[in-house]
């Protein structure tokens, strides 16, 4: 039985029938088309604790709710499925606070204190009536319309997240931001500071999943929001490139995001924005006007590893992000006299990032005037997958542990024990020694570092 089904049978047929309303997501998504199976929010003007209680009395929740007295508000999990409830009520906010105080309303008030027009719209559980109390949901999303349902200004000042929101809705579903509300953002865009990190790094990470990824930062950077969370990021406007490049470092981006496919996770959606931060900080300009940006994917690396841990990304998305920026040059200076030991190398070196790096080489070609031909990218691709099925090189180890070269060389512990190991799995790299010939690698570390002690 489905979740909406459940609550309907278990509220049947008693003072809550005809009293419980679908808001919010659920109700602009089952209108625009969208599934219904999802997490969803019921609004009453009664209380919200007291209808948890009794639904889980019925044994439809997965386990005792969970209470915001404060809030007006209760949790409870069907079959999974979160579902939140909250009595209708009025908010006011203080200054420097995100939290509101609330009190009761009317389903009337209770709308209009929510974000957008067209997540106020509410579907009777029961009767599947939907009610538009403030006129403009219904005719928001037909005509594709992002619009707060009171003073933006006042909408904004009252929650500052909800600028971030507007423009994810913006690039989730190609709506557009009224003007009106498109101002206030501008206007109150330094309010953002007073948003924690963590929930600025939610949004941001959810509207670079959107297929509208770089209208999104767009609107970042042309309402302000962007220089208020990672102006490292709008330094890139502007900065013009060598002759290799038609867009400055900023609309190039944008085109690099652009051109990744539908599929890409998050890790090289933001690898394909960072990938040339560093540039604005290594510019320089030769006696011949040559522009030139030495090292900026080491530059570029570093800074994409402080502005993501200044959001809170957790450490293996920043890992992974910060390596592909750092490598983003490595597969497009292939050319068909690479060796089949450069090509072991890149494999080592980018390990399970090897994708993610070459889907990026595509995109950042594609965006560039003078793309890698195709040609060579899939020449590089079936040598890649040849040279890969004959050694697992990732898993590449060194022949010797440490305590066997240690007992070669007669030392103890040492970070020289480290260098020679790493010699040693180069040396298979380069196909000058077989994975598991222990007695040519004993020879090797003899002949280089001599024998100690023996």
């Amino acid at each position: 039985m489905s979740l909406l089904n459940k609550l309907r049978d278990a509220t049947k047929g008693t003072p809550y029938e005809g009293k419980i309303y679908l808001v919010g997501g659920i109700v602009r998504d089952r209108i625009m088309g969208g599934a219904e199976e999802e997490d969803c929010d019921l609004v009453l003007e009664n209380s919200a604790e007291e209808l948890a209680d009794f639904l889980y009395s019925k044994g439809i929740a997965d386990h005792k709710p969970v209470t915001y007295s404060r809030f007006r508000t209760a949790m409870i999990q069907i079959d999974g499925h979160q579902v939140e409830i909250a009595g209708a009520r009025k908010e006011s906010y203080a200054p420097e606070s995100r939290k509101p105080a609330v009190a009761p309303a009317t389903l009337e008030e209770d709308v209009f204190r929510r974000d957008f027009t067209i997540n106020t719209l509410l579907e009777n559980l029961h009767t599947g009536k939907i009610l538009d109390l403030t006129g403009l949901g219904l005719a928001d999303i037909e005509a594709g319309i992002i619009r707060t349902p009171k003073d933006p200004n006042i909408t904004f000042e009252d929650d500052p997240l909800r600028m971030l929101r507007a423009v994810r809705f913006a690039a989730r579903f190609g709506f557009k931001i009224e003007d009106k509300t498109y101002r206030a953002i501008f206007e109150k865009a330094p309010r953002l500071k007073i948003i924690s990190s963590e929930r600025i790094r939610d949004e941001f990470a959810k509207m670079l999943m959107t297929s509208r990824a770089a209208e999104a930062m767009e609107m970042l950077r042309e309402t302000g929001l962007l220089r208020i969370f990672a102006p490292e990021l709008e330094e890139m406007c502007g900065v013009e490139q060598n002759i290799y490049h038609v867009y400055d470092v900023w609309t190039h981006t944008m085109k690099t995001l652009e051109a990744l496919t539908s599929d890409a996770v998050l890790e090289l959606r933001l690898a394909a924005l960072f990938h040339d931060v560093g540039k604005p900080v290594v510019k320089t300009v030769d006696e011949n006007g040559g522009v030139h940006f030495y090292s900026h994917q080491i530059v570029g690396a570093k800074m994409t590893s402080e502005i993501l841990s200044r959001l809170k990304f957790d450490n293996n998305t920043i890992r992974k992000t910060a390596k592909i920026v750092e490598m983003h040059l490595r597969v497009g200076e292939y050319d068909t006299s690479w060796s089949d030991a450069a090509i072991r190398r890149l494999i080592r070196d980018a390990g399970e990032e090897l994708d993610l790096l070459i889907a990026l080489t595509k995109a950042d070609k594609a965006a560039s005037n003078t793309a890698m031909p195709s040609a060579n990218l899939q020449e590089l691709e079936r040598r890649i997958s040849e040279i890969s099925a004959q050694m697992d090189i990732p898993a590449i180890t060194s022949p010797l542990d440490g305590k066997e070269i240690m007992e070669i060389l007669g030392i103890g512990e040492s970070k020289i024990v480290g260098e020679i190991k790493n010699y040693l799995v180069n040396e298979i790299i380069e196909g000058r020694l077989a994975p598991s010939d222990k007695g040519s690698a004993r020879k090797i570390v003899i002949e280089n570092w001599g024998r100690k002690g023996a």
